[in-house]
């Protein structure tokens, strides 16, 4: 190569085509532009009035804003947790609730069934009183029994318990009986069991139907006696003969 030759080395002979389409002509995908580097350099130029190298200043109004939203999400957030809480709380008191509602129904149900049958029941009972329980008919008696004990259905009712009206229904009031009514009693003590009471659990069925004296009274027991031993301690006399 010649001193007059401008070219450099390396540069090939002849015309030079360099291609400047945005889009490649295989792929057809947008091509990066490529970057220039400052003329006497690889750093680029900086601002006017700024030196090279040195770091752009801090942008107030986006920092501002980008703390603001950062706020914003924060609240979001705290309000979505604070929904999401509440219903679970909401969710846990209607599962106790159905629950609940589940098992108050399947009591009503049973005890439904047990009202129809306390009739069979009077009569199993009477039939036994009478000894009138023999052969097929005891064993299906015992059956009908064996399946209300088993849904917790319990007679209740026995002479000498005091009387209480939530499970009790008086049907008779009969004078005081000695040795069916304790002394001891404040109040109507049951003398007679005509129908027995059935419950289950807490809940009464049906109350006992029964017969009820008030207790015996202490002052005017307390007298009989005495005037029966002054007639047996006042002495006879003897009648004497006419002449």
């Amino acid at each position: 190569m010649s001193p007059a030759d401008p070219r450099e080395e390396g540069e090939p002979d002849g015309p030079v085509i360099r291609d400047k389409r945005r889009i490649d002509p295989e792929t057809y995908e947008v091509r990066e532009p490529k970057e220039t580097s400052a003329p006497g350099g690889s750093e680029p130029a900086g601002q006017p009035g700024q030196p090279v190298g040195a770091a752009a200043p801090t942008d107030q109004p986006a920092a501002t804003e980008q703390n603001g939203e950062v706020t914003e999400l924060k609240t979001a957030l705290a309000e979505r947790t604070a929904d999401l809480q509440r219903l679970q709380a909401e969710y846990i008191n209607y599962k106790r609730r159905v629950d609940r509602d589940r098992d108050l129904v399947r009591a009503l149900a049973v005890e439904n069934v047990f009202r129809d049958l306390l009739g069979v029941l009077d009569d199993i009972r009477s039939a036994r009183e009478h000894e009138e329980l023999t052969g097929g008919f005891k064993a299906v008696a015992e059956e009908v029994q064996r399946v209300a004990g088993k849904y917790g259905l319990e007679p209740f009712g026995a002479k000498g318990d005091p009387f209480d009206p939530h499970v009790h229904e008086a049907l008779m009031h009969v004078p005081a009986q000695p040795g069916v009514t304790a002394e001891a009693a404040t109040g109507p003590v049951c003398v007679e069991i005509l129908q027995p009471g059935y419950k289950i659990g807490d809940r009464v069925i049906r109350p006992a139907r029964v017969a009820v004296a008030d207790p015996p009274d202490g002052d005017a027991a307390a007298e009989a006696p005495g005037q029966d031993q002054q007639v047996q301690d006042q002495p006879v006399q003897d009648q004497q003969p006419d002449a």
